[in-house]
């Protein structure tokens, strides 16, 4: 069951190595104080960003204060919601009122938020202690995490690898004891993958779970979503509770208890080259799913998925941002080369092209909604490689086969497409110790039997005190 009251052992001897759960509880027992725990999040902070640019901008003055607020409130036994106090970083591309939100772009580069956008305010409603914004790629289409700004962000667990993207900076921060919690989006897998690089768990709600409103322009409207990103699954359901709809702490979900299901196993992508570690890891949390007592079936993925991939993403990304840049004609040359060439597609693609990648879209989310009625959940590896150099923005080969630019991608984009829910979880590591990932795909509207598999899941087979060396 997803319990009223989370409860999570703190077994942790720093206060920046607490998940969130864990700290409300130390604040509640008053072990530790907000202010505590932001001083500990910052001095760890002040280690390791020099060596993994994972924050873009900090407000540490309003974290300070919203720390002290915090702490009286918690004193008097009156904190906002579980979560008051608890430190926390939003990506670059959500608005936070008073920080830049430069969206990795020159573009962007004197843009100030001047409001929050809708999940950030529910947050700090609750008491969020909003620590800073986090790096990510140009206009967070690419996966990994570098741009003309502010360099390149780098993994926590290998520094001249990429922690994938376009939400690198976030998992980087949170990998590394930079605030337990996360906020960041997924349009195409930018939750899901960076998660998987970096030994944590990821959501991506389904569409329309957490509302919006007070963001950047839509590049991929009705594919990206805004979630959670931490080292436990109980935390991913302590944000959801804020930060989901109807209402502010509204979302409960039905709080199934983890039974029996029924799930469907993707090795590959229409033959897609996956690295065979990854595979290797992923298998054995399929035999770990099924010694749980679920039912897994390896079967190939629709031929639907690699069209998705090859024919419609391209135009649904090139088109968008086409789009969303239609007012900076000119200043084509403040882009990195891979977005010229991306917006000069998007502006040679027709209107009948994005109607019928829009057509193939609709008759992709059919096909799932079917199988996801004879099945409970779709089962993948998060990504299809190991992270890669940091500065590159892909890797050129897969398991010996060449691949463009979404080859490592290939297990994700389609569930956006789709509206549904992915949950990213850690399997067990590579030879060389470099985290690695899977996901679980549910119907619409499925989050919280998701979640409930995932703390069934996190139970048995426990990572969170995995951590890596920056000593």
């Amino acid at each position: 069951m997803i319990s009223a009251a989370l409860r999570a052992p703190a077994t942790a001897t720093a206060a920046w190595q607490l998940g969130a759960v864990e700290l409300s509880q130390a604040f509640a027992d008053g072990s530790l104080t907000p202010v505590d725990a932001l001083d500990s999040v910052l001095a760890r902070m002040h280690a390791v960003q020099p060596h993994i640019n994972a924050l873009v901008a900090c407000d540490l003055e309003g974290a300070r204060l919203a720390a002290q607020a915090s702490a009286l409130r918690w004193r008097r036994g009156a904190p906002l919601s579980p979560l008051d106090g608890v430190p926390l970083t939003v990506k670059d591309n959500i608005p936070v009122a008073g920080l830049p939100c430069r969206w990795g772009s020159k573009l962007y580069v004197d843009f100030l938020a001047g409001h929050d956008e809708e999940p950030v305010q529910r947050l700090r409603a609750a008491g969020g202690v909003i620590v800073g914004k986090t790096n990510v790629p140009e206009f967070t289409l690419q996966g990994y995490t570098d741009n003309l700004l502010d360099g390149a962000t780098r993994n926590p667990w290998d520094l001249a690898l990429t922690p994938g993207g376009s939400s690198g900076g976030a998992v980087a921060a949170v990998a590394s004891g930079i605030a337990p919690l996360a906020l960041a989006t997924d349009g195409g897998g930018s939750i899901r993958r960076p998660a998987a690089y970096a030994g944590l768990v990821g959501l991506k709600p389904s569409w329309g779970a957490v509302p919006r409103s007070g963001g950047l322009p839509e590049i991929l409207p009705g594919m990206e979503v805004i979630g959670p990103i931490a080292r436990s699954v109980t935390d991913l359901v302590a944000v959801m509770r804020i930060i989901a709809g109807p209402a502010a702490g509204g979302w409960q979900g039905a709080a199934p208890s983890a039974g029996r299901q029924n799930i469907v196993y993707w090795r590959d992508i229409s033959g897609s080259p996956v690295d065979p570690q990854i595979l290797a890891s992923v298998d054995a949390a399929a035999a770990a799913l099924q010694a749980l007592g679920h039912r897994v079936e390896v079967q190939p993925a629709p031929a639907s998925i690699a069209h998705f991939n090859e024919a419609v993403w391209p135009v649904l990304s090139a088109t968008g941002l086409a789009a969303v840049l239609q007012d900076k004609a000119g200043r084509e040359a403040e882009l990195t080369p891979a977005l010229r060439s991306l917006l000069a597609q998007g502006r040679d693609l027709r209107a009948i092209d994005l109607f019928e990648a829009q057509r193939q879209v609709h008759l992709m989310r059919g096909e799932l909604a079917q199988l996801l009625t004879n099945v409970d959940l779709i089962l993948t590896p998060a990504a299809a490689a190991l992270p890669w150099n940091a500065t590159e923005s892909h890797p050129a080969q897969i398991n010996g086969q060449p691949v463009g630019p979404r080859g490592h991608a290939v297990f994700t984009a389609f569930a956006n497409a789709a509206g549904l829910p992915g949950l990213a979880l850690p399997a067990a590591p590579s030879a060389q110790g470099l985290p690695i990932g899977f996901q679980l795909i549910a119907r619409h509207g499925a989050d919280a039997a998701l979640l409930a598999l995932g703390l069934h899941y996190e139970f048995h087979h426990p990572w969170r005190q995995r951590w890596p060396n920056l000593a």
